[in-house]
């Protein structure tokens, strides 16, 4: 897979200054990282938009950052977006060691289709949506999928335990979680619901009360 990189520069302007930035077509980020001082920087928001799309946040990128000697190798940690616009806010990268493991959350992505959902008044139940895995960054998948042609059978599921990961990948969600099964659809009956609830109503409006029932019985 060909490697993506983005162009950054230091920033000067913080705090609330920062909007005239957007309003340039820059998009102001940070880079941290372990044991790394913490860096302002901005990016051109139109090819930040591209990188994003392209590797959102489970991709090792090379971010090159003006008068730095040496790229830095880097995930995007989190992106900030305007809650109407969804136009971008803020970046957060983190810096990564080629040789130090890190933990990263990888989407689920179901791929085919359970020939057990065929049938109608059958659905699929979705559990988790994501694993976390530790491993080395070059190591990170983008996603991770999950084949569902082996749902032959109603009430059958796939779990955790059964995704097979790489032999460099170690997995931390709990293996007993479920990410997918077939079950047959609720369906409420409900007009024999209401027949029941009408013939419950009558009979308490027939019913009498004990003291009546008391005054009708012949006396021994």
């Amino acid at each position: 897979m060909e490697g993506l990189t983005l162009q950054a520069n230091k920033r000067d302007i913080l705090g609330k200054k920062s909007r005239f930035l957007r309003r340039k077509g820059i998009t102001p980020a940070h880079l941290f990282g372990h044991g790394l001082e913490s860096l302002s920087l901005q990016c051109d928001t139109a090819k930040l938009q591209r990188i994003i799309a392209q590797a959102g946040t489970t991709r090792l990128l090379t971010l090159e950052i003006e008068e730095d000697k040496q790229p830095r190798s880097v995930f995007i940690r989190e992106i900030q977006r305007e809650a109407c616009t969804r136009a971008l806010l803020h970046v957060d990268f983190y810096q990564v060691q080629a040789k130090e493991k890190i933990r990263v959350s990888i989407p689920i992505v179901m791929v085919g289709e359970a020939p057990a959902s065929k049938q109608k008044g059958r659905n699929l139940i979705h559990g988790v949506t994501s694993l976390s895995i530790e491993c080395l960054p070059d190591k990170v998948p983008p996603k991770i999928e999950v084949d569902l042609s082996s749902l032959m059978e109603v009430e059958q599921a796939i779990y955790v335990r059964d995704i097979t990961l790489g032999p460099d990948i170690t997995l931390i969600t709990e293996p007993e979680q479920l990410v997918v099964k077939v079950s047959e659809a609720r369906v409420e009956k409900v007009e024999e619901k209401v027949v029941e609830e009408v013939a419950a109503e009558v009979t308490a409006e027939v019913a009498p009360e004990p003291e009546e029932e008391a005054k009708q019985k012949p006396a021994e």
